[in-house]
């Protein structure tokens, strides 16, 4: 057997080609002699020329016996022998001439590069059946050429609009199988078409062409039909179209709904105190810190809520009351955070988003916040920091951005220190505090405040109402009001209701616990003053209650259906 080395000039060709492989490549004569080395294999082995011409292959690869490789019959399989420290994986074919060996030839390449490049084998393979079994799948016409505009990946979808087989489409030039193309063009500029229209069958379509690039040259590119017809695109439109609009009234309502009705204008006051906190008012609402207002029942804790947020960047979003105490407990989680569909029985279709998220860029008033029960303030807390809610039956939280304003008549510190609220939920709530005096405490508003609220009930109860007296406003201003503003109104409102066609409220339109005047008394049957007895004070509990006639019921000891009866029987305008 001749001596073929890659650095002869002998036998170029064979050097040629052997040294374009990426694999190391060794002849071998029937002595066990090397007579030729491709480049690769030098590097692999990290030697030269000298190196290893006419070198024993056993004393590069000590594992190999020449002797058993010089067999006919030996089969061709891999194994993996150690060089240098490097697994290296080789294949021996046996050079057969005139029906014996002559020698052998040795390709290997370092195990780490051979199991590189089977995993970038595996890869493609696993990437060219998942691309088969997406072609197959979709719904979406989808078209696939080479650089020649020849036909390589046809979506059955596809097939199945242009009324042909798949395997009747691949391979042929796009030209021949879909009408008014122009795949082959955009692979030949490079210059992607969006939402073109293009006629098929008769039919206007949308069509989509992108080129693939490989490289900084375009390989080929990707056809897809997004509108099968222009008139399912009109259709489409005009749904969408009608859905916005559905959703802007909705949005719009909402708005409507959730949003703060009244400011700092609303509030009437003529006493410095209520000045200086509507001038404080003004200061916070800027900031986006919780607020806590603190006041007895009937002060008007929640118009100062509704400044807050109308004088604040939040007064375009929405403004969510929640009255804490008017709430089951058991609905509270509810309530607030809201529950995915299916979470608990009677859960609504579809889930119900909560409160705290309706609320979400805009203002939520947790009014009667003392109330709250102790397992929904750990709930609270851990919204307030985390700025995050989970519905009930979610697994993942949601971000919310929610400025707090709470509200309440008692005393949380007292509350902090019997253990019924909080301390870490009481600071973070109490960032920034507003107190608002009683009414008690400001009587120089009683003047302005009644002949608003008589003008104003006035109006919304269609009963004419010139003036209230001065002598009904000394009476008005001795009392002490624990009902404070609320009461006020109360009160008004049942003085106009006995007017009995006068138009100026007098002391004798007031209750005896205010003026202390007891009215002239004209004996009557046992029956009729009690029953008389039991009008007003059915009245009163109403209008304390502000027509809440399970509170009023509550209040008088007496159940819903016998109030019913009772101002049916009475005849009581409710």
């Amino acid at each position: 057997m001749g001596v073929y080395l890659n650095c002869s000039k002998n036998n170029f060709s064979l050097s040629t080609i052997a040294n374009s492989l990426s694999i190391g490549v060794l002849i071998v004569d029937d002595k066990g002699k090397i007579g030729f080395s491709n480049k690769k294999a030098l590097k692999i082995l990290d030697l030269d020329c000298e190196g290893i011409l006419n070198k024993k292959i056993s004393d590069i690869f000590s594992s190999l016996q020449v002797e058993d490789l010089l067999k006919t019959n030996i089969k061709s399989t891999p194994s993996i022998i150690r060089y240098n420290d490097t697994d290296i994986i080789t294949v021996v074919k046996n050079i057969i001439h005139n029906g014996s060996s002559e020698g052998i030839c040795i390709i290997f390449q370092k195990l780490d590069v051979y199991k590189k490049f089977i995993r970038q084998s595996d890869d493609e393979i696993e990437s060219a059946f998942l691309l088969k079994a997406l072609m197959e799948t979709t719904n979406d016409p989808i078209v696939y050429v080479n650089k020649e505009g020849y036909i390589e990946l046809f979506s059955k979808a596809y097939a199945e609009f242009l009324e042909i087989k798949v395997e009747d489409a691949v391979g042929k030039h796009v030209t021949e199988v879909i009408e008014n193309t122009r795949m082959h063009i955009v692979v030949k500029t490079g210059i992607p078409e969006y939402e073109e229209v293009q006629k098929i069958k008769g039919k206007k379509m949308i069509a989509t062409r992108i080129p693939v690039f490989v490289n900084g040259k375009a390989v080929g590119a990707v056809g897809k039909v997004l509108f099968r017809d222009i008139d399912e695109l009109k259709y489409l439109y005009e749904k969408v179209s009608k859905i916005e609009k559905e959703l802007n009234l909705y949005k719009n309502e909402f708005k409507m709904v959730n949003k703060a009705k009244y400011n700092l204008d609303h509030i009437i006051s003529h006493s410095k105190s209520i000045d200086k906190l509507k001038e404080f008012t003004k200061k916070i609402a800027q900031s986006n810190s919780n607020v806590l207002i603190l006041g007895e029942s009937g002060t008007g804790k929640e118009l100062f809520a509704y400044a807050i947020h109308n004088n604040s960047k939040r007064a375009n979003s929405p403004f969510i009351k929640v009255n804490c105490g008017a709430i089951p407990s058991e609905l509270l989680e509810s309530e607030l955070f809201g529950y995915e569909e299916g979470s608990f029985t009677g859960a609504k279709k579809g889930g119900k988003i909560g409160k705290f998220k309706a609320a979400d860029g805009g203002t939520i008033f947790l009014d009667e916040i003392g109330d709250l029960p102790m397992n929904m303030q750990v709930k609270l807390l851990r919204a307030i920091q985390d700025k995050e809610i989970e519905k009930i039956g979610s697994s993942h939280p949601e971000k919310i951005d929610v400025r707090i304003i709470a509200a309440t008549n008692k005393d949380l510190e007292k509350m902090v220190e019997e253990d019924m609220f909080r301390l870490d939920l009481y600071y973070r709530l109490n960032v920034v505090n507003i107190k608002i005096p009683p009414l008690r405490e400001r009587k120089e508003d009683i003047n302005i405040l009644s002949k608003f609220l008589i003008k104003k009930i006035s109006r919304r109860e269609g009963i004419r109402v010139d003036k209230i007296s001065d002598d009904t406003l000394e009476y008005l201003k001795r009392y002490n009001w624990p009902g404070n503003v609320r009461e006020l109104e109360n009160i008004l409102e049942r003085a106009i209701n006995f007017l009995d066609g006068e138009t100026i409220i007098k002391p004798k339109h007031l209750p005896s616990k205010i003026t202390g005047i007891m009215e002239d008394k004209q004996i009557k049957t046992l029956k009729s003053a009690l029953e008389e007895v039991e009008k007003r004070t059915i009245i009163d509990s109403l209008m304390i209650t502000n027509g809440n006639k399970t509170l009023a019921a509550k209040e008088l000891g007496i159940s819903r259906t016998s109030l019913y009866e009772k101002v049916s029987k009475y005849k009581i305008d409710i």
